[in-house]
C-alpha cells in the first residue's frame, strides 16, 4: 500500500513538472514572438506618425508638379510659399551616385580578397576593422567631412570651397562600404565550394575562378549589397549635412554645395511651427524618403529570397 502511495505521488510529481516546463516553454515562445512582431510593430508605427503628420498636405495642398519639379524652397515666404523639392531631390541623388561610384570597387574588392584571399587572422583582423567603421557614428565622419576632406578638396582641386558633392559622396561611399563589404562577403561565401574545385580541377588560376565563376554566381547578392548601401547612402542625415555645404542648388558638377532631403528635414524642422504648412511639408518629404527607401530594401530583400530559393 505504502509502495502504491509512493508510486502515485511520483507520477503527479513528475506531471506537475510536465506542466511546470509546458507553461515555461509557452511562456519563452510568447517573448521570443513579440520581439520578433515588435521591428514590424516599430516600422508600422512610424509609417503611420509620418503619414498622419504629413497626409493633410499632401491630400489638400500638395502641388506634384512644383513638389517634384520646381527647385525653389521658399515655405516661410511672406508672398507666396512654395516647395519644391527637384534641387534636393538632385542633390541627394548626385551624392548617392558618388558614394556608390566610390563604394563599390572598394567593397566588392574587400569582400573578394577577406573571402577568397585572406586566411587565419589576417581575414579575423580585416573583419573586425570593417565592423569598426561600421560603428563609427555619422556626426563623426561629418566632422571628418568638414575638418579633414573640406581643407584637402580646396588644396587638391582649387576650388573655393570643400563642402560639396564630392566631399559628401566620399564620406557616405566610406560610411556605406563596410555593410557593403559584409554582405557581399556572404554572398560569395554562399557559393557551392564544389563550384571552386571544378574551375581549379580544370586549370582556371585563382582569379580566373573569381572573375569567371565566383563573381557570376554571386551577382544577386552582390545587386542586394548595392541596393542596401544605396538606401544607407540615400538616407543619411548628419553626415551629409555637415559635409554638403547645404545650399540649394540643382548640381552642375562634383564641386557644387547641395541640400539634401535628409538634412532639410533635419536643419528645418526644430525652428517650424507644429502643424503649419512648413511642418507638412516636411512630413510629407519625410513620407517620399520612408516610400524610397521601404521599395529599396524590399527590392533587395526579394533579391535575397530569390538567392535562397534557387
Amino acid at each position: 500500500m505504502a509502495s502504491q502511495l509512493s508510486s502515485q505521488t511520483d507520477n503527479a510529481s513528475a506531471g506537475d513538472l510536465r506542466n511546470q516546463d509546458w507553461y515555461l516553454d509557452k511562456f519563452f515562445q510568447s517573448i521570443m514572438f513579440l520581439c520578433g512582431i515588435s521591428a514590424i510593430l516599430f516600422v508600422l508605427g512610424i509609417f503611420i506618425f509620418v503619414f498622419k503628420e504629413g497626409s493633410g498636405f499632401i491630400i489638400h495642398q500638395l502641388d506634384w508638379a512644383e513638389f517634384f519639379l520646381s527647385p525653389k524652397w521658399r515655405p516661410t515666404s511672406a508672398t507666396q510659399a512654395t516647395y519644391g523639392t527637384f534641387a534636393m531631390v538632385a542633390g541627394t541623388a548626385a551624392v548617392t551616385v558618388i558614394s556608390m561610384a566610390i563604394a563599390l570597387p572598394f567593397s566588392f574588392g574587400a569582400a573578394i580578397f577577406i573571402a577568397e584571399f585572406a586566411r587565419g587572422k589576417t581575414r579575423e583582423w580585416l573583419k573586425v576593422i570593417i565592423e569598426m567603421l561600421a560603428a563609427i557614428p555619422s556626426v563623426v565622419w561629418g566632422f571628418i567631412g568638414l575638418m579633414i576632406m573640406n581643407p584637402l578638396i580646396i588644396d587638391t582641386f582649387d576650388v573655393p570651397i570643400g563642402l560639396n558633392v564630392l566631399n559628401s559622396g566620399i564620406i557616405l561611399g566610406l560610411m556605406a562600404a563596410p555593410i557593403i563589404t559584409s554582405i557581399a562577403e556572404d554572398a560569395f561565401k554562399a557559393v557551392p565550394d564544389t563550384y571552386r574545385e571544378a574551375a581549379e580541377a580544370l586549370g582556371a588560376t585563382k582569379w580566373q575562378v573569381v572573375y569567371k565563376v565566383i563573381l557570376p554566381a554571386a551577382k544577386n547578392g552582390l545587386l542586394s549589397a548595392a541596393l542596401l548601401g544605396i538606401g544607407r547612402a540615400f538616407g543619411e542625415t548628419m553626415a551629409v549635412l555637415m559635409a554638403s555645404g547645404h545650399a540649394l542648388t540643382v548640381p552642375t558638377s562634383v564641386f557644387d554645395s547641395i541640400r539634401a532631403l535628409t538634412a532639410t528635414i533635419a536643419a528645418e524642422l526644430g525652428e517650424t511651427p507644429v502643424g503649419s504648412d512648413h511642418y507638412q511639408a516636411l512630413f510629407a518629404i519625410g513620407i517620399f524618403l520612408f516610400s524610397i527607401t521601404f521599395v529599396i530594401n524590399m527590392t533587395a530583400d526579394f533579391i535575397v529570397r530569390g538567392i535562397k530559393n534557387q
